[in-house]
C-alpha cells in the first residue's frame, strides 16, 4: 500500500492543471488462460493512450498505474524511459504541453482480491472468467489513467480474449478481426469504468418507453452469470424489477437513461454487494440463490438492482468532486433504492426493512469512534475506502428520508431533476445541491445542512407524559439528548403515536400528532387531553433519524405485549428500539433473548424476523455475562426447535427458524437431529434439506467436532462448486483443533495464496463463540502482525484481516487493555489501520459494558 496513497491536495492541484479529452484503451486478456509463465504473478498487455491538455504549459504532473512492468512509455512522441518515469504506482510526467498525447504500454496482474481484475477459475468447469472493480482507485491495476473522480473523460475500450469468449464493457461491443471494440462512452470518471470477460451465460431482453417529446428511447438489457449458476439463474425477475426501476426513475428524474445499454454481471468472489459501472453493472453472484431463500432476499436484490439503478444519475451522470461528496451518490442511491422499491415493486413493505436494518447498520455505525459527518473530511484514498459505511450509505438516506418530509417530496424530486440538467456529466460538491433544493422547496437549506449533514453523532428522543386525575393527557414532551462527544441537538420532523389495547387485545393506534422537535424538550400540544396511552412511539411512521427510547409504562407495556402491537412498522421500530437499549447497556441481554423467545414467533415480516435471529446470536455472544451464555444458548435452541416444529410446513417462517436452530444448536441432541436431517433419517414436514441448508448443518456439526475432513471432503465432493469449496473452506477452520487454528491462521495471516473469497471464508471458520478457549493464544498475536499486514497487502485484504481477527470473543479487561496498549505503541500507524482497531475497541468496550448489565439482572 505504501506509495499508492493519491492525497485529496495532489488531486486537487492536478485537476486544477489538467483537462482529459479521452482514453483508448487496449487489453489483452489472452494469457487469462493456459498455464502461467514465468514466476511472477500472471499478467496481460494493457497499453493506454490518454489525450489532455495543461494549463501551464511545463509543468510537470503524474499518471497512477499499479502495475509489475511497464514496457514503454512516450509523451508527445517522445520514448521516456520506464525505469526513470515509474515508481511502481506513478508515472512521472515533467515539461508538458499545452495538448498532449500520452501512451504507456505495462504489464498489468491479474487480481486474486476482487481489486482491478479479478480473474477466477471455476472448480466446477475450470473455466475461467474476468471482472473488474475499481472503486475507489483500482482502475490503475487495469490501465495508466488519472485516478481521480473529477477528471472525467470519454473512453474507447478494445480487447483480445481466448477464442470462444465474449466481452463487455460500458458501451456497447463488436467482435471483428480477433478484436472487441467498444463504443465511446460519455464522460465519467475512472473508477466506474468497466471490463467483464469469460463464458458467462448471458440472457437479454430490452426495454421501451415512449419519451415526452414522442420518441422511443431503446435499452437494451443483459444479465449474465457463470454457466455453472445458469440452472439457479432466474434472469425474468432481474428484468422484471430493471424495468420496474426504469420505468419510477424515468417518471421522477425526467431525464433519459443516459448510458445506451443496460448489462447486469452477477459476478465469483465479489467483495460487494454491487458496482454502478454505467451500462455494464457488477453484482456479487450471492444473488442467484442455489436454494430456497425467503421473500427476504428476493427483496434484498430488488433494492441493490435499484440502489445501483439510481446511481446512473446520482453518481455516473452527476458525480461527485472528490470523496468527501460521496454521501451525494451512496446516499442518494440507499435511499432512492428504498423508495423505488415501494413504491415501483411488489415489495412494498421496503421501508420496514430500511427502518430495522438499513438504520441499524447506521446507528452503529455513528456511536463509533470514528463517526464523521455524512459530509466527511476525506484526506486520502485509505479514508475513501473505509468511509463506504453505514454513515455514509445508511445515515444519509435516513437524513433524505427526513429531508423529503422537510420540503416536501414534489420540491425533492423537482430539485433531483434540475440537478441532472444543470451538471449532468460534470462533477458536484454539497453546495450544488443545496442551491437547486433551496429554489424548488424555498427554504433555507444551509442550517438544515448544518445540522444533519456536517455534524456526527445520533440523538436520542425519550416521551415524558403527565395525566390528570381523569386519566388523560395533561403533558405530552419529547426530550431529545445527545452524547458528550458529539452533543448537537437537532430539529426534527417526528409522528408521535398513541397506543393502547382494543377489545380484542391487540395493541393499536389511538391517536398520531406530526410535529418539529427541537432543543431539548418540545410540548406537543396536540395530544393535550387525550386518553392515557399504553404505549408511546416517539418517531412513529419512522420520519426522522434518532434512537427510540420509551418511558416507564410504554417499556413496561412492551415486555408484556410486543407480538399484540399489529402495525408490523410499528412493531419493528419497537424492537429496534429495545435493541438499541440492549447494545447501550440499558436492557440486560438476557430481557432481550427473552423477548425474541416470546414474541418473534408471532412477527409477520420475515426480515424483520431474521433481523431478531441475529440480533439475538449477537446478545448471547456479546452482551451477556459469561455465566448465563450455556443456559441462554439452550433456552434459545429449544425455543427455535419449538417455532420450527409450529412453523407452516413448507414457509419461509419454517426456513427461517430452521436457519436459526442451526446457528444455535449445541447439545448432543441438537447435533444428532441435525446429523439426522443430513442423513435423511430424521424429517421435519415441509423442510426441504437443500444443498445450501446442508452446509449450513455441516457448519455447526464441524464446530462442534461432529465433522470431520473426511465427512466435508465427500460433501464438497457432491457439491464440487465454487460455493461448495466456499463452504468446505469454512467448515475446515470451524473444527474444534488447535491444529485447525494454527493452519487457519497461517493461510490468512502468513500467505496470500488464498482468494478473497476464501480469505473471508477461513476468517469465518476461525472465530466461533464456543471456541473462546482456542483462539486465545492468538490475542496478542493478531496485534503482533496487523501493522506488517497492513502494509504488505492490499487494503481490501488487510480490511477483512484486521476486522475479522481482531480478537473480540476474548471479551474481558485484559483485551481491551491490550487494544490500549496497542493504540498508545503506535501512534504513527496508518490512520486507516487505526480507525479499524478503534473501532474494534469500541464494540469491545460495549459488550463489556452491556455484560455489566447483564450481570445486574443475575442477581
Amino acid at each position: 500500500m505504501p506509495g499508492e496513497n493519491l492525497s485529496r491536495d495532489e488531486a486537487r492541484e492536478r485537476a486544477g492543471l489538467l483537462s482529459v479529452d479521452g482514453y483508448e484503451v487496449a487489453l489483452d486478456l489472452r494469457s487469462a488462460v493456459g498455464e502461467a509463465t514465468g514466476d511472477g504473478p500472471r499478467t496481460f498487455r494493457s497499453v493506454t493512450t490518454i489525450r489532455f491538455r495543461a494549463s501551464e504549459p511545463g509543468a510537470s504532473t503524474f499518471v497512477d498505474l499499479i502495475a509489475p512492468s511497464v514496457t514503454a512509455v512516450s509523451l508527445n512522441g517522445e520514448d521516456l524511459d520506464p525505469a526513470a518515469v515509474f515508481d511502481g504506482s506513478r508515472i512521472h510526467l515533467e515539461n508538458l504541453a499545452e495538448e498532449n498525447e500520452l501512451v504507456v504500454d505495462a504489464q498489468c496482474a491479474y487480481s486474486r482480491t476482487g481489486e482491478g481484475m479479478h480473474r477466477f477459475v471455476d472448480p466446477e468447469d475450470g473455466e475461467v472468467y474476468l471482472y473488474t472493480q475499481y472503486e475507489p482507485a483500482d482502475a490503475r491495476r487495469v490501465f495508466a489513467n488519472f485516478e481521480q473522480p473529477d477528471l472525467k473523460a470519454p473512453y474507447r475500450f478494445s480487447a483480445q480474449a481466448p477464442e470462444g469468449w465474449t466481452v463487455w464493457s460500458n458501451g456497447v461491443g463488436e467482435l471483428a478481426d480477433g478484436v472487441w471494440r467498444f463504443a465511446e462512452t460519455k464522460p465519467i470518471s475512472t473508477y466506474i469504468t468497466a471490463v467483464v470477460a469469460g463464458p458467462y451465460h448471458y440472457v437479454t431482453d430490452t426495454y421501451e418507453r415512449t419519451l415526452d417529446d414522442g420518441s422511443t428511447l431503446v435499452v437494451p438489457l443483459g444479465a449474465m452469470c457463470r454457466k455453472g449458476l445458469a440452472p439457479y439463474f432466474d434472469a425474468d425477475d432481474v428484468f422484471l424489477v430493471t424495468k420496474q426501476g426504469l420505468d419510477f426513475f424515468h417518471d421522477n428524474f425526467d431525464y433519459p437513461y443516459p448510458f445506451g445499454k443496460y448489462d447486469q454481471a452477477f459476478v465469483p468472489e465479489y467483495n460487494l454487494g454491487a458496482m454502478e459501472n454505467p451500462g455494464m453493472v457488477t453484482f456479487r453472484e450471492e444473488f442467484i440463490f442455489r436454494g430456497k431463500v425467503t421473500q427476504a432476499s428476493y427483496e434484498r436484490r430488488a433494492n441493490v438492482i435499484l440502489h445501483e439503478m439510481a446511481h446512473m444519475w446520482f453518481g455516473d451522470l452527476v458525480t461527485m468532486r472528490w470523496w468527501d461528496d460521496l454521501w451525494l451518490k451512496e446516499s442518494f442511491a440507499d435511499f432512492m433504492g428504498s423508495f423505488s422499491m415501494v413504491e415501483a415493486t411488489r415489495f412494498t413493505n421496503g421501508w420496514i426493512t430500511f427502518a430495522n436494518n438499513r438504520k441499524a447498520w447506521a446507528y452503529r455505525a455513528d456511536q463509533l469512534p470514528s463517526t464523521h459527518p455524512v459530509t466527511a473530511d476525506i484526506r486520502d484514498l485509505e479514508d475513501a475506502k473505509l468511509n463506504f459505511d453505514g454513515i455514509t450509505y445508511a445515515k444519509g438516506a435516513s437524513v433524505l428520508k427526513q429531508l423529503v418530509a422537510y420540503v416536501g417530496r414534489d420540491a425533492f424530486l423537482e430539485g433531483a431533476r434540475r440537478y441532472f440538467k444543470r451538471h449532468a456529466y460534470g462533477n458536484t460538491r454539497l453546495g450544488d445541491l443545496l442551491s437547486v433544493l433551496e429554489e424548488t422547496s424555498g427554504r433555507d437549506m444551509g442550517s438544515w445542512a448544518r445540522s444533519w449533514l456536517q455534524t456526527a453523532g445520533v440523538n436520542s428522543l425519550t416521551p415524558q407524559v403527565i395525566l390528570n386525575s381523569e386519566g388523560r393527557i395533561t403533558e405530552l414532551a419529547v426530550v431529545q439528548e445527545a452524547a458528550e462527544s458529539h452533543p448537537e441537538l437537532r430539529p426534527h420532523r417526528v409522528a408521535i403515536g398513541l397506543y393502547r389495547r382494543s377489545p380484542d387485545g391487540s395493541v393499536e393506534r389511538y391517536a398520531r400528532a406530526e410535529v418539529d422537535v427541537e432543543g431539548p424538550r418540545t410540548i406537543v400540544t396536540e395530544l393535550a387531553g387525550a386518553d392515557a396511552p399504553e404505549l408511546v412511539l416517539v418517531n412513529d411512521d419512522d420520519l426522522t433519524y434518532c434512537k427510540i427510547r420509551f418511558d416507564e409504562n410504554s417499556l413496561a407495556t412492551l415486555r408484556e405485549r410486543l407480538g399484540d402491537i399489529t402495525d408490523p412498522l410499528a412493531r419493528a421500530l419497537c424492537w429496534s428500539a429495545l435493541w438499541s437499549l440492549t447494545r447501550d447497556a440499558l436492557m440486560p441481554a438476557r430481557d432481550f433473548v427473552d423477548l425474541v423467545l416470546r414474541f418473534a414467533g408471532r412477527e409477520s415480516d420475515i426480515g424483520v424476523l431474521q433481523m431478531l435471529h441475529a440480533w439475538a446470536r449477537s446478545a448471547l455472544t456479546h452482551y451477556a455475562v459469561p455465566a448465563w451464555r450455556e443456559e441462554g444458548g439452550r433456552l434459545l435452541a429449544e425455543g427455535a426447535l419449538r417455532e420450527l416444529r409450529n412453523a407452516e410446513p413448507g414457509s419461509q417462517h419454517q426456513l427461517t427458524w430452521a436457519r436459526f436452530f442451526t446457528s444455535v444448536a449445541s447439545s448432543p441432541a441438537d447435533l444428532q437431529l441435525l446429523e439426522g436431517l443430513l442423513a435423511g433419517s430424521a424429517k421435519i414436514d415441509g423442510l426441504e434439506i437443500d444443498q445450501e441448508l446442508r452446509w449450513s448443518f455441516l457448519d455447526t456439526l464441524a464446530t462442534y467436532g461432529a465433522a470431520d475432513e473426511a465427512l466435508l471432503t465427500a460433501e464438497l465432493a457432491r457439491d464440487d462448486t465454487a460455493s461448495g469449496k466456499r463452504h468446505q473452506v469454512r467448515c475446515l477452520a470451524a473444527r474444534p483443533s488447535q491444529a485447525v487454528k494454527a493452519q487457519a491462521w497461517a493461510q490468512v495471516v502468513e500467505s496470500d495464496a488464498l482468494s478473497n473469497a476464501l480469505v473471508e471464508a477461513v476468517i469465518a471458520g476461525f472465530q466461533q463463540p464456543s471456541q473462546r478457549e482456542l483462539t486465545a493464544p492468538y490475542a496478542q498475536k493478531y496485534f503482533d502482525v496487523i501493522e506488517r499486514v497492513w502494509q504488505e497487502r492490499s487494503i481490501q485484504i488487510g480490511m477483512d484481516v484486521v476486522r475479522g481477527l481482531f480478537p473480540a470473543l476474548q471479551d474481558t479487561p485484559e483485551t481491551l487493555e491490550r487494544t490500549d496498549a496497542w493504540l498508545a505503541a503506535h501512534e504513527d500507524a496508518a490512520p486507516a489501520l487505526r480507525r479499524l482497531v478503534l473501532e474494534a475497541r469500541d464494540d469491545l468496550a460495549r459488550a463489556l459494558r452491556g455484560q455489566a448489565c447483564d450481570a445486574t439482572a443475575a442477581g
